[in-house]
């Protein structure tokens, strides 16, 4: 018996190599049609499956390092076409960085995104760095969304600007699908804050990255306020969030609001309805559930549930129109998730030079939610505050590790 599974695992192996080999040999005669060269990961990855006798399911499309004058591009017309000919579908992750994409290739990639016609390639990660992405592809991107099986979009060093995210985020409209968003380095403004806000409350995103943009305070505040609004509510169903005005910075604030200045803190004082929770409850279903050996992943649930804030290097200090009580008013909507948002588990405010008094009211929440048993909230801060003001920040959070991403080639 056992020697009729190895010879049937041997069978299959057999199959597999032979289509990843077809692959590799269909991508190379596109490659030679179109007067590009081959990715030189795409055949690395194909003969690191030939070799081990599994199915290529990550597909990254990059250049060489070092390249020739004469040296033809690497182009991503080669690589979908080879996907689409030989109806490979078990692709789970498409990485393509530093490649300049055109029009009719984002509109190549969004058509075999969208779940329709009788093949299906069910791409569940999008990775597109430095690809040149405009304002167009933005939008036609965003009309696939609605119809793709993505959970997570990588866009970072695409200089698409507001509106391409406004593109973008008429395909996110009750997205139930997507749960992390990268955006970093856009040059997004604080427009894109308003545009964005809306989103995380009303979709299952859970990560969203926007390091080195300029959202500024306001385009911050805008936001965060949705997300605040709910975590007050909480608070307040909770019976646990009393009112403290003695902290300085809430003084400004309430100066400020005298005197005919509006701020999106004072219209923090509707209780929102208590909406699902994000995971349901396990035990319901774990009778149902018994006796069978695959278990399904809960589907996302559409709420402010965002888990993961990078806001690094986004111009949120004193200096902007707004000045100082630009930054108080972040800080205090920033408050309120640190507090009593228990779902927020990553927090990046680094090179912001949000200065003292607004570190002060961070440093106060994060107390504040020790108290309250919440879970541990990973946070980077900026160095350009007081020593013990900094040191304080860190002893009642947890070092947020760096994360490593793919930097943008210098041209």
């Amino acid at each position: 018996m056992s020697e009729k599974k190895r010879k049937k695992q041997k069978e299959n192996s057999f199959l597999d190599i032979s289509i990843l080999k077809k692959f590799l040999l269909t991508y190379e005669q596109h490659c030679d049609e179109t007067q590009s060269s081959v990715s030189p990961t795409i055949q690395k990855g194909l003969w690191n499956c030939i070799n081990n006798e599994v199915a290529i399911t990550k597909f990254v499309l990059s250049s060489p390092e070092t390249v020739p004058e004469d040296f033809p591009p690497v182009l991503f017309k080669p690589l979908v076409k080879t996907i689409r000919d030989l109806r490979y579908m078990l692709g789970k992750e498409l990485c393509i960085w530093g490649i300049l994409l055109s029009n009719l290739d984002i509109a190549s990639l969004a058509i075999m995104l969208e779940l329709k016609g009788r093949t299906i390639y069910p791409f569940y990660k999008l990775e597109m760095i430095d690809c040149g992405i405009d304002v167009w592809s933005m939008e036609r991107l965003g009309k696939a969304l609605s119809f793709s099986n993505l959970v997570s979009i990588v866009l970072d060093y695409n200089k698409f600007g507001d509106e391409g995210v406004k593109g973008l985020v008429h395909g996110l409209e009750g997205n139930k699908k997507l749960l992390s968003l990268s955006l970093c380095y856009c040059n997004l403004g604080i427009e894109s804050g308003s545009v964005l806000g809306p989103v995380i409350a009303h979709t299952a995103i859970q990560e969203l990255y926007l390091n080195g943009n300029y959202l500024q305070c306001s385009g911050a505040v805008e936001l965060i306020t949705p997300i605040s609004t709910y975590a007050q509510g909480l608070a307040a169903e909770r019976d646990t969030a009393p009112e403290t005005s003695t902290d300085f910075a809430h003084q400004i604030l309430e100066a400020t609001g005298s005197t005919g200045i509006y701020t999106a803190v004072s219209s923090l004082n509707v209780v929102p309805e208590k909406p699902q929770h994000a995971i349901s409850d396990g035990n319901e279903d774990k009778k149902k559930r018994k006796g069978k050996n695959k278990k399904k992943r809960d589907a996302a649930v559409v709420g402010p549930w965002l888990a993961k804030l990078h806001l690094a290097d986004n111009g949120i200090d004193g200096r902007g129109d707004e000045g100082e009580t630009g930054v108080l008013e972040f800080s205090q909507l920033l408050s309120y998730l640190i507090r009593y948002s228990d779902h927020l588990s990553e927090l990046d405010l680094d090179h912001n030079c949000i200065g003292e008094l607004p570190a002060n009211d961070i440093l106060e929440a994060l107390v504040e939610r020790k108290k309250g048993k919440l879970s541990d909230l990973e946070m980077k801060v900026t160095v350009q505050i007081s020593l013990d003001t900094f040191t304080s920040i860190l002893k009642n959070s947890k070092k947020l590790k760096s994360i490593k991403t793919r930097k943008k080639k210098k041209k």
